[in-house]
């Protein structure tokens, strides 16, 4: 009880911005948006509307098996970050040094295989990185489930090629996008903090641009529906349709302006005016035009590669990732069970690491005991995020693959939008230095008074 009671002091709040690296918000002139998981988030209905069609279209378009329509979407099977062998339809999750993590290898939702090794990372190996790929992954399961049930033979890599395409569909031929504006009501959570900071970084004088792959219509759908009809306003730049990652990398594709009712224009497009709407073009030709580069512009998105990789390693802007997993992830690591089991954990390795000179044979029993009790915890600490891939950003006790990328590629980054509310604009954000495996944990600079000055403050009301 003691133990609880001095961690519990320094229970992570969720609202916190976390730094990879220091970045003071005095020095941003220019904040820039993604749409989708960065101003708008979704609810849980989305993930099964899209599961839903890409199934179907399966089955209409590609002649896949009517008996598929009898499954549905699983809402907690798969996490965001794994890996997916496209050649032996494996589903998997993968650490920091490229290590499958022992039970998290699936060919289908009801199905673990016990293999533990390091992947080869090949040409066959895809990584789902967006939050809109957890239906797709999903998808994939239920599929191989099917195929293996009924002793189907059928080539893997065509499966994954179809329900790609099959996603795509949902996504590229509108269907997504007319069932949201449908029922907007049903499919969008209110994004009232949303508002709340864009209307916070306008006061202050800030320039705002948005960059998303959505069209002008679902976008402008959207955003009326979280901001106001007027949201167009608080924005100096508006770019839909901008095709990322392929926006950061090709030069060839030109701005094109597009009308309110969407059509498109044909002028050459000499500066990026405030109040309109532009389609497609290159990052290249928004520096050129804007004059915007450097560290001065902080990026927000939720795609650790096409949103924030580019950007901070070729244009030097400032990068934060939108993580909506988070916050769930930090109030189970806040509850007094997870606590309490993972110092147990943790005091477990260190006395085996200590005793395990020792020789004698009843040194070696006690040992033995302690490295069973161990193997035994482990995937209890799993199945408190997800039974069957455990935390977005752990495997047992290393980072994940996913992890080792939020860290090489965001400055920043936080559970939502809205954390930004709980600090000012003349913020600097430090990244707390862990030991590493070659430094003493008791230095003052890794004491937990100092864990806890990372959390924010409510400085509006200071």
């Amino acid at each position: 009880e003691a133990v609880w009671y001095l961690i519990s002091g320094n229970s992570v709040n969720p609202d916190t911005i976390f730094a990879n690296n220091e970045m003071s918000l005095r020095d941003i002139e220019i904040y820039g948006f993604d749409y989708d998981y960065t101003l708008a988030f979704y609810s849980r209905h989305l993930h099964t509307l899209i599961f839903n069609i890409a199934r179907d279209i399966l089955i209409t378009k590609h002649r896949y098996p009517e008996g598929l329509r009898k499954y549905e979407y699983i809402p907690d099977f798969a996490v965001r970050g794994l890996h997916y062998d496209v050649q032996k339809a494996l589903l998997m999750k993968i650490d920091a040094f490229h290590y499958i993590q022992l039970g998290t290898v699936y060919r289908c939702a009801g199905m673990v295989l016990d293999f533990y090794g390091k992947s080869s990372h090949g040409l066959s190996m895809k990584q789902f990185m967006d939050i809109f790929s957890l239906p797709e992954m999903t998808l994939l399961s239920c599929v191989n489930d099917f195929f293996m049930k009924h002793n189907i033979d059928y080539e893997p890599v065509h499966l994954y090629k179809d329900v790609k395409e099959a996603i795509r569909d949902v996504h590229v031929k509108g269907i997504m996008y007319r069932a949201v504006e449908a029922d907007i009501e049903k499919y969008i959570c209110y994004g009232e903090q949303s508002h709340a900071v864009l209307k916070k970084l306008s006061a202050l004088g800030k320039k705002m641009f948005l960059i998303t792959n959505s069209p002008f219509d679902f976008v402008n759908r959207g955003m009326s529906y979280i901001v106001g009809e007027d949201w167009r306003d608080l924005f100096d730049v508006v770019i839909v349709q901008a095709d990322k990652p392929g926006f950061f990398n090709d030069r060839r594709k030109p701005f094109r302006r597009v009308t309110d009712k969407g059509a498109l224009l044909w002028d050459r497009i000499h500066r990026l005016d405030k109040g309109q709407i532009y389609k497609q073009g290159n990052l290249y030709e928004f520096l050129r035009l804007t004059g915007w580069r450097g560290s001065k512009v902080l990026y927000f998105g939720d795609h650790i590669y096409s949103d924030l990789a580019d950007l901070t390693l070729k244009h030097g802007w400032r990068t934060g990732a939108i993580i909506p997993e988070l916050r769930k992830e930090i109030k189970i690591m806040n509850t007094e069970e997870y606590v309490q089991m993972m110092t147990w954990l943790q005091a477990l390795s260190g006395l085996i690491e200590q005793m395990q000179v020792h020789r004698d044979p009843a040194s070696e029993a006690v040992v033995d005991e302690w490295i069973k009790e161990r193997e035994a915890m482990r995937p209890q600490t799993k199945n408190f995020f997800n039974a069957q891939f455990g935390s977005l950003f752990r495997t047992y006790h290393n980072p994940t693959y996913f992890s080792r990328r939020l860290s090489r590629f965001a400055d920043i980054y936080m559970a939502s939008i809205s954390c930004l509310l709980n600090y000012d604009l003349q913020h600097t954000f430090f990244p707390r230095r862990t030991p590493l495996q070659h430094e003493s944990p008791f230095w003052p600079e890794h004491s937990s008074a100092a864990v806890s000055s990372a959390a924010p403050q409510d400085q509006s009301r200071v």
